[in-house]
Protein backbone atom coordinates (compact mmCIF):
# COMPACT_ATOMS: atom_id res chain seq x y z
CA UNK A 1 0.00 0.00 0.00
CA UNK A 2 1.12 3.48 -0.65
CA UNK A 3 2.40 5.91 1.66
CA UNK A 4 2.47 9.70 1.75
CA UNK A 5 6.39 9.83 1.19
CA UNK A 6 5.58 7.65 -1.88
CA UNK A 7 3.15 9.93 -3.21
CA UNK A 8 5.70 12.81 -2.80
CA UNK A 9 8.68 11.12 -4.26
CA UNK A 10 6.48 10.54 -7.55
CA UNK A 11 5.24 13.76 -7.51
CA UNK A 12 8.31 15.58 -6.75
CA UNK A 13 7.44 17.53 -3.88
CA UNK A 14 7.53 17.20 0.09
CA UNK A 15 5.62 15.44 2.41
CA UNK A 16 3.89 18.54 3.79
CA UNK A 17 3.76 19.58 0.21
CA UNK A 18 1.22 16.11 -0.39
CA UNK A 19 -0.36 16.79 3.21
CA UNK A 20 -1.70 20.12 2.08
CA UNK A 21 -3.07 19.26 -1.05
CA UNK A 22 -4.87 16.09 0.65
CA UNK A 23 -6.00 18.97 3.25
CA UNK A 24 -7.37 21.49 0.29
CA UNK A 25 -5.02 23.72 1.36
CA UNK A 26 -4.90 27.37 -0.77
CA UNK A 27 -1.18 27.50 -0.17
CA UNK A 28 -0.09 25.18 -2.53
CA UNK A 29 0.39 26.39 -6.18
CA UNK A 30 -1.59 24.79 -9.06
CA UNK A 31 0.83 23.10 -10.85
CA UNK A 32 2.39 21.08 -7.33
CA UNK A 33 -1.55 20.32 -6.87
CA UNK A 34 -1.85 18.42 -10.27
CA UNK A 35 1.26 16.41 -9.78
CA UNK A 36 0.14 14.97 -6.35
CA UNK A 37 -3.03 14.40 -7.58
CA UNK A 38 -1.62 12.35 -10.30
CA UNK A 39 0.66 10.69 -8.18
CA UNK A 40 -2.23 9.90 -5.68
CA UNK A 41 -4.47 8.77 -8.48
CA UNK A 42 -1.75 6.63 -10.29
CA UNK A 43 -0.59 4.99 -7.03
CA UNK A 44 -3.79 4.38 -5.78
CA UNK A 45 -3.13 6.13 -2.07
CA UNK A 46 -6.11 6.41 0.30
CA UNK A 47 -4.96 8.60 3.33
CA UNK A 48 -5.56 7.10 6.91
CA UNK A 49 -8.72 8.45 8.04
CA UNK A 50 -8.12 7.42 11.44
CA UNK A 51 -4.87 9.45 11.69
CA UNK A 52 -5.82 12.55 9.92
CA UNK A 53 -8.89 12.80 12.62
CA UNK A 54 -6.33 12.77 15.91
CA UNK A 55 -4.74 15.38 14.25
CA UNK A 56 -7.75 17.51 13.10
CA UNK A 57 -9.98 16.39 15.59
CA UNK A 58 -12.32 15.69 12.64
CA UNK A 59 -14.04 11.93 11.47
CA UNK A 60 -16.15 13.15 9.18
CA UNK A 61 -18.20 10.84 10.58
CA UNK A 62 -21.45 11.20 11.23
CA UNK A 63 -24.03 9.21 13.96
CA UNK A 64 -27.69 7.93 13.50
CA UNK A 65 -29.77 6.45 16.08
CA UNK A 66 -33.01 5.68 14.52
CA UNK A 67 -36.51 3.89 16.61
CA UNK A 68 -36.72 1.04 14.60
CA UNK A 69 -34.88 0.13 11.42
CA UNK A 70 -37.51 -2.26 10.00
CA UNK A 71 -40.13 0.50 9.89
CA UNK A 72 -40.44 1.65 6.28
CA UNK A 73 -40.21 5.33 7.09
CA UNK A 74 -37.28 5.15 9.34
CA UNK A 75 -35.24 3.40 6.63
CA UNK A 76 -36.18 5.86 4.13
CA UNK A 77 -34.93 8.26 6.73
CA UNK A 78 -31.82 6.76 7.20
CA UNK A 79 -31.23 6.65 3.40
CA UNK A 80 -32.16 10.32 3.09
CA UNK A 81 -29.33 11.25 5.75
CA UNK A 82 -26.89 8.95 4.32
CA UNK A 83 -27.46 10.38 0.61
CA UNK A 84 -26.95 13.65 1.94
CA UNK A 85 -24.30 13.13 4.12
CA UNK A 86 -22.05 11.88 1.27
CA UNK A 87 -22.85 14.73 -0.60
CA UNK A 88 -21.45 16.65 2.42
CA UNK A 89 -18.35 14.81 2.46
CA UNK A 90 -19.70 12.68 5.59
CA UNK A 91 -19.88 8.99 6.25
CA UNK A 92 -22.64 7.82 8.38
CA UNK A 93 -22.75 5.21 11.31
CA UNK A 94 -26.19 4.06 12.13
CA UNK A 95 -27.55 2.37 15.15
CA UNK A 96 -31.24 0.63 14.97
CA UNK A 97 -32.24 1.58 18.85
CA UNK A 98 -35.68 -0.93 17.97
CA UNK A 99 -37.82 1.28 20.50
CA UNK A 100 -35.50 0.11 23.06
CA UNK A 101 -34.11 3.25 25.35
CA UNK A 102 -31.36 0.91 26.66
CA UNK A 103 -30.21 -0.03 22.99
CA UNK A 104 -30.60 3.61 22.32
CA UNK A 105 -28.17 4.74 24.73
CA UNK A 106 -25.91 1.79 23.91
CA UNK A 107 -25.45 2.75 20.41
CA UNK A 108 -25.02 6.58 21.38
CA UNK A 109 -22.23 5.47 23.90
CA UNK A 110 -21.19 3.22 21.03
CA UNK A 111 -20.88 6.36 18.58
CA UNK A 112 -19.72 9.16 21.19
CA UNK A 113 -16.74 6.75 22.01
CA UNK A 114 -15.87 6.34 18.05
CA UNK A 115 -15.73 9.95 18.43
CA UNK A 116 -18.09 10.97 15.64
CA UNK A 117 -18.35 14.91 14.57
CA UNK A 118 -22.14 14.95 15.35
CA UNK A 119 -25.14 13.24 16.07
CA UNK A 120 -28.73 13.08 14.50
CA UNK A 121 -30.99 11.11 16.90
CA UNK A 122 -34.85 10.21 16.65
CA UNK A 123 -35.03 9.41 20.47
CA UNK A 124 -37.39 6.74 22.00
CA UNK A 125 -38.05 8.27 25.15
CA UNK A 126 -37.84 11.79 26.98
CA UNK A 127 -35.62 10.92 29.42
CA UNK A 128 -32.27 9.73 27.67
CA UNK A 129 -30.23 11.56 30.36
CA UNK A 130 -26.91 10.40 28.25
CA UNK A 131 -28.12 12.22 25.35
CA UNK A 132 -28.47 15.31 28.32
CA UNK A 133 -25.19 14.48 28.39
CA UNK A 134 -24.20 14.79 25.63
CA UNK A 135 -25.86 18.11 24.42
CA UNK A 136 -24.57 19.85 28.15
CA UNK A 137 -20.91 18.16 26.83
CA UNK A 138 -21.00 20.32 23.24
CA UNK A 139 -21.52 17.53 21.12
CA UNK A 140 -23.35 18.33 17.99
CA UNK A 141 -26.98 16.87 18.48
CA UNK A 142 -29.74 17.62 16.02
CA UNK A 143 -33.49 16.08 16.53
CA UNK A 144 -35.07 14.37 13.94
CA UNK A 145 -38.41 13.21 13.48
CA UNK A 146 -38.95 13.08 17.52
CA UNK A 147 -37.58 15.11 19.94
CA UNK A 148 -36.64 15.63 23.70
CA UNK A 149 -38.65 18.25 25.41
CA UNK A 150 -36.60 21.08 27.28
CA UNK A 151 -33.50 19.86 25.07
CA UNK A 152 -32.11 22.64 23.49
CA UNK A 153 -31.47 21.30 19.92
CA UNK A 154 -32.75 22.20 16.88
CA UNK A 155 -35.63 19.11 15.99
CA UNK A 156 -36.26 18.60 12.15
CA UNK A 157 -39.93 17.06 12.12
CA UNK A 158 -43.12 16.82 10.44
CA UNK A 159 -46.13 18.67 11.71
CA UNK A 160 -49.26 16.38 11.44
CA UNK A 161 -51.59 18.15 12.72
CA UNK A 162 -53.44 19.77 9.94
CA UNK A 163 -53.06 16.10 8.26
CA UNK A 164 -54.56 14.46 10.59
CA UNK A 165 -57.63 17.26 10.87
CA UNK A 166 -58.09 16.32 7.25
CA UNK A 167 -58.44 12.76 8.23
CA UNK A 168 -61.00 13.11 10.41
CA UNK A 169 -63.24 15.35 8.17
CA UNK A 170 -62.72 12.66 5.15
CA UNK A 171 -63.90 9.63 8.08
CA UNK A 172 -66.94 11.74 8.84
CA UNK A 173 -67.96 13.17 5.61
CA UNK A 174 -67.73 9.24 4.66
CA UNK A 175 -70.16 8.41 7.50
CA UNK A 176 -68.08 6.79 10.07
CA UNK A 177 -69.37 7.78 13.55
CA UNK A 178 -67.30 5.80 16.00
CA UNK A 179 -63.49 6.38 15.16
CA UNK A 180 -60.85 5.02 16.99
CA UNK A 181 -56.84 5.25 17.62
CA UNK A 182 -54.71 2.93 18.28
CA UNK A 183 -51.66 5.45 19.56
CA UNK A 184 -47.62 5.06 19.86
CA UNK A 185 -46.07 5.30 23.10
CA UNK A 186 -47.12 8.17 25.03
CA UNK A 187 -43.28 8.36 26.04
CA UNK A 188 -42.48 9.10 22.54
CA UNK A 189 -43.58 12.92 21.48
CA UNK A 190 -44.82 11.60 18.32
CA UNK A 191 -46.89 9.53 20.24
CA UNK A 192 -49.00 12.04 22.19
CA UNK A 193 -48.67 14.47 19.65
CA UNK A 194 -51.05 12.31 17.11
CA UNK A 195 -53.39 11.08 19.92
CA UNK A 196 -54.01 14.83 20.80
CA UNK A 197 -54.12 16.22 17.29
CA UNK A 198 -56.84 13.16 16.81
CA UNK A 199 -58.60 13.95 19.76
CA UNK A 200 -58.73 17.87 19.05
CA UNK A 201 -60.13 17.25 15.60
CA UNK A 202 -62.87 15.06 16.60
CA UNK A 203 -63.72 17.55 19.07
CA UNK A 204 -63.71 20.29 16.33
CA UNK A 205 -66.57 18.41 14.88
CA UNK A 206 -68.19 17.96 18.55
CA UNK A 207 -67.42 13.88 18.65
CA UNK A 208 -65.56 12.83 21.44
CA UNK A 209 -62.98 9.90 21.99
CA UNK A 210 -63.94 7.94 24.80
CA UNK A 211 -61.31 5.87 26.63
CA UNK A 212 -62.47 2.55 25.46
CA UNK A 213 -61.60 3.64 21.57
CA UNK A 214 -57.61 4.22 22.29
CA UNK A 215 -55.88 1.66 22.31
CA UNK A 216 -52.18 1.68 23.59
CA UNK A 217 -49.72 0.59 21.18
CA UNK A 218 -45.53 0.41 20.87
CA UNK A 219 -45.73 1.50 17.17
CA UNK A 220 -44.74 -2.33 15.84
CA UNK A 221 -47.13 -4.21 14.28
CA UNK A 222 -48.27 -6.91 17.14
CA UNK A 223 -49.27 -3.95 19.30
CA UNK A 224 -51.78 -2.78 16.47
CA UNK A 225 -52.79 -6.79 16.30
CA UNK A 226 -53.29 -6.55 19.96
CA UNK A 227 -55.16 -3.26 20.12
CA UNK A 228 -57.69 -4.17 16.71
CA UNK A 229 -58.68 -7.46 18.78
CA UNK A 230 -59.71 -5.49 21.31
CA UNK A 231 -61.73 -3.03 19.88
CA UNK A 232 -63.42 -5.55 17.91
CA UNK A 233 -64.36 -7.49 21.35
CA UNK A 234 -66.13 -4.14 22.84
CA UNK A 235 -69.71 -4.29 22.64
CA UNK A 236 -69.85 -1.83 20.20
CA UNK A 237 -67.16 -1.78 17.94
CA UNK A 238 -65.57 1.50 16.14
CA UNK A 239 -66.33 1.49 12.63
CA UNK A 240 -63.02 2.86 11.25
CA UNK A 241 -59.23 2.88 13.25
CA UNK A 242 -56.73 5.26 12.55
CA UNK A 243 -53.50 3.79 13.80
CA UNK A 244 -50.73 6.54 14.45
CA UNK A 245 -48.20 4.28 12.43
CA UNK A 246 -47.38 2.44 8.99
CA UNK A 247 -46.54 -1.02 11.05
CA UNK A 248 -49.24 -0.84 13.44
CA UNK A 249 -51.79 0.12 10.78
CA UNK A 250 -50.63 -3.37 9.14
CA UNK A 251 -51.30 -5.02 12.65
CA UNK A 252 -55.01 -3.89 12.69
CA UNK A 253 -55.00 -5.31 9.02
CA UNK A 254 -54.09 -8.99 10.31
CA UNK A 255 -56.67 -8.58 12.64
CA UNK A 256 -59.22 -7.23 11.03
CA UNK A 257 -58.85 -9.98 8.14
CA UNK A 258 -58.51 -12.85 11.00
CA UNK A 259 -61.73 -11.75 12.24
CA UNK A 260 -63.68 -11.79 8.84
CA UNK A 261 -64.12 -8.33 8.31
CA UNK A 262 -63.61 -6.24 4.82
CA UNK A 263 -62.44 -3.02 4.83
CA UNK A 264 -63.65 -0.39 4.16
CA UNK A 265 -67.03 -2.32 4.02
CA UNK A 266 -66.91 -3.69 7.54
CA UNK A 267 -64.73 -1.13 9.02
CA UNK A 268 -62.27 1.85 8.12
CA UNK A 269 -59.02 1.58 8.09
CA UNK A 270 -56.08 4.74 7.75
CA UNK A 271 -52.85 4.93 8.87
CA UNK A 272 -49.65 7.76 9.89
CA UNK A 273 -46.34 7.53 7.97
CA UNK A 274 -47.59 6.65 4.39
CA UNK A 275 -45.10 3.62 2.52
CA UNK A 276 -45.19 2.15 -1.00
CA UNK A 277 -46.64 -1.20 -0.13
CA UNK A 278 -50.03 0.53 1.10
CA UNK A 279 -50.56 1.08 -3.10
CA UNK A 280 -50.52 -2.55 -3.18
CA UNK A 281 -52.63 -3.35 -0.19
CA UNK A 282 -55.94 -4.75 -0.58
CA UNK A 283 -57.48 -2.11 -0.84
CA UNK A 284 -54.65 0.55 -0.96
CA UNK A 285 -54.97 2.30 2.73
CA UNK A 286 -55.21 6.24 3.18
CA UNK A 287 -52.52 7.43 5.36
CA UNK A 288 -50.41 10.85 5.96
CA UNK A 289 -47.61 11.46 4.29
CA UNK A 290 -44.38 12.83 5.77
CA UNK A 291 -41.60 14.34 3.41
CA UNK A 292 -39.34 11.92 4.87
CA UNK A 293 -36.98 12.68 2.02
CA UNK A 294 -37.01 16.35 2.95
CA UNK A 295 -36.64 15.61 6.68
CA UNK A 296 -33.68 13.57 6.38
CA UNK A 297 -31.60 15.76 3.83
CA UNK A 298 -32.54 18.73 6.14
CA UNK A 299 -31.28 16.81 9.40
CA UNK A 300 -28.04 16.91 8.03
CA UNK A 301 -27.78 19.97 6.80
CA UNK A 302 -28.73 21.19 10.00
CA UNK A 303 -26.08 18.86 11.72
CA UNK A 304 -23.30 20.06 9.17
CA UNK A 305 -24.11 23.57 10.97
CA UNK A 306 -24.14 22.49 14.41
CA UNK A 307 -20.83 21.39 13.60
CA UNK A 308 -19.25 24.43 12.13
CA UNK A 309 -20.24 26.21 15.35
CA UNK A 310 -23.51 27.55 14.03
CA UNK A 311 -27.17 27.88 15.06
CA UNK A 312 -29.27 26.74 12.82
CA UNK A 313 -33.00 27.57 13.56
CA UNK A 314 -35.62 24.21 14.00
CA UNK A 315 -37.16 22.93 10.64
CA UNK A 316 -40.91 21.65 10.60
CA UNK A 317 -42.55 20.51 7.44
CA UNK A 318 -46.11 19.88 6.59
CA UNK A 319 -47.38 16.13 6.37
CA UNK A 320 -50.06 15.47 3.81
CA UNK A 321 -53.19 13.45 3.93
CA UNK A 322 -53.15 10.76 0.94
CA UNK A 323 -56.90 9.28 0.12
CA UNK A 324 -57.27 5.74 -0.85
CA UNK A 325 -59.82 3.36 -0.89
CA UNK A 326 -59.36 1.73 2.85
CA UNK A 327 -62.26 4.13 3.82
CA UNK A 328 -64.52 4.13 1.80
CA UNK A 329 -63.50 6.59 -0.82
CA UNK A 330 -65.18 6.25 -4.21
CA UNK A 331 -62.19 6.27 -6.45
CA UNK A 332 -61.57 5.41 -10.13
CA UNK A 333 -60.91 1.87 -10.50
CA UNK A 334 -57.02 2.60 -11.18
CA UNK A 335 -56.72 4.98 -9.46
CA UNK A 336 -54.41 4.35 -5.79
CA UNK A 337 -54.80 8.05 -4.29
CA UNK A 338 -57.09 11.05 -4.50
CA UNK A 339 -56.55 13.61 -6.18
CA UNK A 340 -54.72 11.57 -8.70
CA UNK A 341 -51.39 13.48 -8.57
CA UNK A 342 -51.32 12.67 -4.96
CA UNK A 343 -52.02 16.37 -3.64
CA UNK A 344 -54.09 17.25 -0.57
CA UNK A 345 -57.17 17.00 0.47
CA UNK A 346 -59.46 20.47 0.73
CA UNK A 347 -59.06 21.79 3.93
CA UNK A 348 -62.66 20.93 5.02
CA UNK A 349 -61.05 17.18 4.50
CA UNK A 350 -63.84 16.86 2.20
CA UNK A 351 -63.35 14.15 -0.81
CA UNK A 352 -64.11 16.01 -4.19
CA UNK A 353 -68.01 15.16 -4.60
CA UNK A 354 -68.82 16.09 -0.91
CA UNK A 355 -67.65 19.55 -1.13
CA UNK A 356 -71.21 20.45 0.36
CA UNK A 357 -70.74 18.32 3.25
CA UNK A 358 -71.85 19.65 6.46
CA UNK A 359 -68.69 20.69 8.85
CA UNK A 360 -70.95 19.97 11.96
CA UNK A 361 -70.73 16.63 13.25
CA UNK A 362 -72.72 13.61 11.64
CA UNK A 363 -76.18 12.46 12.97
CA UNK A 364 -75.76 9.70 15.92
CA UNK A 365 -77.17 7.06 13.78
CA UNK A 366 -75.25 3.29 13.57
CA UNK A 367 -73.00 3.01 11.19
CA UNK A 368 -73.96 -0.34 8.74
CA UNK A 369 -70.21 -0.74 7.30
CA UNK A 370 -69.63 -3.06 10.55
CA UNK A 371 -72.65 -5.37 10.84
CA UNK A 372 -70.65 -6.24 14.51
CA UNK A 373 -70.94 -3.02 15.24
CA UNK A 374 -74.50 -2.13 15.43
CA UNK A 375 -75.90 -0.95 18.68
CA UNK A 376 -78.79 0.65 19.95
CA UNK A 377 -76.61 3.30 21.53
CA UNK A 378 -75.99 6.06 19.06
CA UNK A 379 -72.81 7.42 20.46
CA UNK A 380 -69.77 5.55 22.07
Amino acid sequence: MAAIKDVAARAGVSAATVSRVLNDHPSVSPESRARVLAAVAALGYRPNAVARSLRTDETRTLGLVISDVLNPYFTSLARAVEEEARALGYSVIIGNADERPELQDHHVRTLLDRRIDGLLLSPTDRGAKLIRDAVRADTPVVFVDRWIPGVDVPVVRADGRAAVRDLVGHLLALGHRRPAIIAGPAATTTGSERIDAFRAALGEHGVALPDAYIGQGDFQAESGRRAAERFLDLPEPPDAVFAADNLMALGALDAFRARGLRVPEDIALAAFDDIPWFVHTDPPITAIAQPTDELGRAAVRALAERIAGREPPSVTLPARLVVRRSCGAELPPDGATLPPDGAELPSDGAPPGRADAPPGPPDPVPSERNPSARSQRSDP
